[in-house]
């Protein structure tokens, strides 16, 4: 079901284009903007597999949800070209030859780790992609690992970026990951910017870390004290305001509904609609389950410096 913004957030458009016009270029435009986002367990579960499943399920479910933009997390590069290939079989990109983005967090060359590749994350367009942004993040848990931002903007429209992270589940350093990250967006709307970003956060929407993130209206009884700017876009979900949908086991979090760690936010002075999330069931055409989180997907119009 569609689900719409809190009254507080409601503006006419000619409002919102006037707030982001950018000085010396043309006025911002709203452009309804498509995400999907999955942490596909690429060597937890299949071991840098290519071939059991995990890429078909993968490029349907893009394919079938009209995603522009995709976000895959604990990818091994085999599969990063596997899927390349396949969703150029499947149409899905404009430009086959500039549609996408890898960004290791783990360096090849370790058996026990995707067969020797490298190990990371993914980012896909439908349209062809500018120059990507590449971020390391505050890491020291281990000597081999650093966890990332990849951002990169469209080609065509070099104010619309996507970047996708898949943060640690470490105390110690979640939120400086988190601090980071919200730093590094934070510039580029600074700069005129639109952002949506999305990924495996490791935190849950009530968690006091997600705070700065939250919008500062966004106030529910399982999502208090925000002092932030973005929204969520399953923070308006019916069964569980303010959280949203589950992605990562069906059991816990504030409603009782599940817990949910896989997150796609934009900031909410480029939102210029009603926008929605829904997270998707897990494919069990890998052997099984072909992975241990669902992919989400969400929709939102957002303003876009011209």
């Amino acid at each position: 079901m569609l689900r719409r913004l809190a009254a507080a957030l409601v503006t006419t458009g000619a409002t919102v284009l006037a707030a982001l016009a950018v000085p010396g270029t043309a006025a911002a435009t709203t452009t309804p903007t498509t995400v999907w986002q999955w942490n596909i367990a690429g060597n937890t579960m299949h071991h840098g597999s290519t071939t059991d499943g995990l890429i078909p399920a993968a490029t349907s479910s893009i394919v079938h949800r009209n995603a522009q933009f995709v976000g895959i997390n604990e990818l091994c590069h085999q599969q990063y070209t596997a899927l390349v290939t396949s969703l150029r079989a499947a149409g899905f990109p404009q430009d086959p030859g500039n549609f996408a983005r890898f960004e290791p967090s783990t360096p090849g060359g370790q058996s026990s780790i995707c067969a020797g590749q490298q190990y990371g994350i993914g980012l896909f367009s439908a349209a062809p992609l500018g120059t990507a942004r590449r971020y390391a993040l505050p890491d020291a848990r281990h000597p081999n690992e650093t966890r990332k931002l990849l951002c990169a903007p469209l080609a065509a429209r070099p104010h619309l970026v996507y970047c996708t992270t898949h943060l640690v589940p470490d105390d110690a350093y979640l939120q400086p990951q988190l601090d980071a990250v919200r730093s590094r967006i934070d510039g580029f709307r600074a700069a005129g910017d639109t952002v949506l970003i999305s990924g495996d956060f490791n935190a849950q929407p009530n968690s006091a870390r997600l705070n700065g993130w939250y919008s500062s209206s966004l106030d529910t009884p399982a999502n208090r004290d925000n002092t932030g700017r973005y929204r969520e876009l399953d923070d308006t979900d019916g069964g569980c305001p303010g959280y949203g949908e589950w992605t990562f086991g069906s059991t816990g979090g504030p409603c009782g509904l599940g817990t949910k760690l896989d997150l796609l936010f934009v900031r909410e002075d480029t939102v210029a609609g009603a926008y929605q999330e829904d997270s998707l069931a897990v494919p069990t055409t890998c052997g099984g389950p072909c992975s241990d989180h669902r992919a989400i997907v969400g929709t939102v119009p957002v303003t876009v410096a011209g």
